[in-house]
């Protein structure tokens, strides 16, 4: 089978440059919108230059550009592209990022694809993901399925997906500032369910035949793409090697069900990654112990740093 692959990278615009946002300490940083600009065409209109030229410029580096729109965060957008095999994709992912950067640069913007940048909507890296056979054939797919039209391979799938994503939430989640992405009702998911179309779902099923596809909440604007598709492809392989039971798709609001969580820490992340059994023997011990060591490093360091929250909350009352 093949992977085939699609990535959605969302970003946050701000009229102060890079060496303006450093000086400032990123505080008080002024973005290109005042207001929630999802679907909202004048909002993606009033920096159409800006997106123009990403879009042009990923076009000449060969992607195929499939819709640009405006998010909710302030300054918020999503330029998205066509799907391609998994390798291929995550490395038009990371050229479109550098990329976007340079320009805004280069344009006197600021551009942050960081998890959560504030207290709004964090920046999501929905990643869909399927497999065909070899000949090109659909195998996620049966037209005879009346329920998802979904194969039995799709449903072993998912199904180990949900297995498996409390112990890959570090390869979804790579750095401290992820996990504060997972807040209740702001379109980053904090249960591990599947759903038909369902947003508050960790996984999501979209699309209809030919199209059919899993969409992964999970990761943030900050994610390697390559070791999150790596570990929605193992967890998959695993699924189907083992023909494990899907459970029934969650209608409703998953945010308020008593459903298994996503990791809400990064030491909670550490944890389930560096015991799994399943992560040392499908990726190795070797790199099991070098993105724990990744972890542990960013933990210690975030450890020594003495925030804002903690002066303002503090300093004069102490």
């Amino acid at each position: 089978m093949e992977a085939m692959c699609g990535t959605e990278l969302e970003f946050v615009v701000y009229k102060d440059t890079y060496e303006e946002a450093w000086d400032k300490g990123y505080k008080n940083l002024i973005p290109v919108s005042q207001y929630n600009v999802d679907y909202s065409i004048l909002g993606g209109s009033r920096i159409e230059p800006l997106l123009r030229r990403i879009r042009l410029s990923m076009a000449n580096a060969g992607m195929t550009v499939e819709s640009v729109k405006g998010e909710c965060n302030f300054g918020q957008h999503e330029i998205a592209f066509k799907y391609s095999d998994a390798l291929s994709n995550c490395d038009n992912h990371v050229i479109y990022k550098n990329g976007a950067k340079e320009i805004a640069s280069q344009d006197g913007y600021a551009l942050t694809f960081m998890a959560k940048p504030n207290e709004k909507e964090g920046n999501s890296s929905h990643i869909h993901l399927s497999f065909r056979g070899l000949d090109g054939s659909m195998v996620m797919t049966d037209e005879n399925d009346k329920e998802h039209g979904m194969s039995d391979i799709g449903r072993y799938f998912i199904a180990g997906q949900i297995t498996h994503l409390r112990e890959l939430a570090l390869l979804f989640a790579p750095n401290i500032n992820s996990y504060k992405r997972y807040v209740p009702g702001s379109f980053a998911p904090t249960a591990i369910r599947w759903g038909r179309d369902n947003r508050t779902c960790a996984l999501r099923l979209v699309g209809h035949g030919p199209s059919l596809r899993l969409e992964n909440r999970v990761a943030g604007g900050d994610v390697n793409p390559y070791l999150a598709v790596a570990g929605i492809i193992a967890a998959g392989l695993d699924g189907i090697k083992n023909k494990m039971v899907l459970e029934p798709a969650f209608e409703g609001n998953a945010y308020a069900s008593d459903s298994a969580r996503i990791p809400s820490s990064m030491p909670e992340a550490l944890e389930l990654w560096e015991n799994s059994a399943w992560v040392k023997e499908v990726f190795g011990a070797e790199v099991q112990a070098h993105y724990a060591n990744m972890a542990k490093v960013e933990i210690a360091a975030y450890g020594k740093a003495i925030t804002d929250w903690e002066l303002f909350r503090n300093f004069e009352r102490f």
